[in-house]
């Protein structure tokens, strides 16, 4: 139902950008949200785009990574510049269970694989 791809290599200062594609079914009216997993942490906020566009980041995004969405394809972007080695993680789009969400893992529902990313020093 999500396909999160993208992720890679990088080094620091790069940049990369993620995509999500998600089923009409499983994203129609809902918000979808991005989240991270380093090895050895809990699972944490990146930021999330709601139904109409609006979008809401992580302190440590900083300017530094944004989100974007085409509904009429699905599909949700994460473009992340300037990226530190602090941003390896494996990276998850989820799908929200309402049109406005926050920044809770609870507030969301469908999650895809995630892909990793990597950046090196």
């Amino acid at each position: 139902q999500l396909q999160a791809s993208g992720g890679g290599l990088v080094q620091a200062g790069g940049s990369l950008r993620l995509t999500c594609a998600a089923s009409k079914r499983t994203s129609s009216n809902n918000a979808m949200g991005w989240f991270r997993q380093a090895p050895g942490k809990e699972r944490e906020f990146v930021g999330r785009v709601n139904w109409s566009g609006g979008t809401y980041y992580a302190d440590f995004v900083k300017g530094r990574f944004s989100i974007s969405r085409d509904i009429a394809k699905s599909t949700v972007y994460l473009q992340m510049n300037s990226l530190k080695p602090e941003d390896t993680a494996v990276y998850y789009c989820a799908v929200g269970t309402r049109p406005y969400t926050g920044r809770e893992p609870s507030e969301y529902r469908y999650w895809g694989q995630g892909t990793q990313v990597t950046v090196s020093s």
